[in-house]
C-alpha cells in the first residue's frame, strides 16, 4: 500500500529549541543528521521504515522558514490525543485548535509549535 505522504520536513529558526519542544510533546526521540557541508541542521522523528511509514524531519537551513500558512501537517497524536496537547503550551507552543471531534475519524486539535509553525495533530482517541 503506498502512502499519500511519504516525507515532510518542519523548517525551523532554532534547532536545539525545536528539538526540545518535539522530543517532550511527542514524547520521541528526534535522531540528528546534520548535513555541515550545506550549513543543516537536520533531526529525524522516529518511524517505521520496514513498514513504509512516513517519515518526517525538523530542519534548519538557508531558505527554510516556519509558517502558519500553507500545508497542515498532521502528527501522529498517540492513543490519546491530549497526551501531547497537554504538553504544547507548557512547551512554549500555543493551542489554536482544541481537541476537535470529526466524528469516524477521531479527533484532531492545532498548535503553533516554538518556531512559528502551525502544526496538527490527529489520534482516534
Amino acid at each position: 500500500m503506498k502512502n499519500a505522504v511519504n516525507w515532510f520536513e518542519i523548517p525551523v529558526n532554532n534547532y536545539n529549541r525545536a528539538k526540545q519542544f518535539y522530543e517532550t510533546v511527542m514524547g520521541t526521540k528526534i535522531k540528528d543528521h546534520h548535513m555541515p557541508e550545506q550549513n543543516t541542521k537536520y533531526g529525524m522523528f522516529s518511524y517505521d521504515e520496514d513498514n513504509n511509514g512516513v517519515g518526517g524531519a525538523i530542519i534548519e537551513a538557508e531558505g527554510q522558514n516556519p509558517t502558519t500558512d500553507g500545508a497542515t501537517i498532521y502528527l501522529n497524536g498517540g492513543e490519546n490525543l491530549n497526551t501531547a496537547l497537554n504538553k504544547v503550551e507548557p512547551q512554549g507552543g500555543k493551542i489554536i485548535m482544541p481537541k476537535t471531534d470529526i466524528g469516524e475519524f477521531g479527533y484532531i486539535a492545532q498548535f503553533i509549535d516554538t518556531e512559528g509553525n502551525r502544526i496538527a495533530l490527529h489520534s482516534y482517541m
